[in-house]
């Protein structure tokens, strides 16, 4: 599965369950396109919530995602599926 979002000029990390909400572990790419992505590898229907981070501890959500919801600590995540 892919994450990608536009390149700002900030540098920005995924951090979800599948990687313990750790910002040093998948950090997005700079792309000639554009944007910063990364790919990681899920299992057919896992379920990933995530955000990204962006410097200054700015996190935020993916509107394309395939849900929003709360994250039990006053915020959101987002909540995307692997496809089966």
């Amino acid at each position: 599965m892919t994450f990608a979002v536009a390149d700002d000029g900030r540098a920005v990390s995924l951090v979800g369950n599948f990687n313990n909400w750790n910002p040093e572990i998948h950090p997005l790419r700079r792309r000639s396109n554009g944007t910063r992505s990364v790919a990681i590898v899920l299992g057919n229907g896992q379920r990933a919530s995530f955000r990204y981070l962006a410097e200054e501890a700015c996190f935020f959500d993916d509107p394309d995602g395939d849900a929003i919801e709360p994250n039990g600590i006053g915020q959101t995540h987002t909540v995307n599926v692997a496809a089966a």
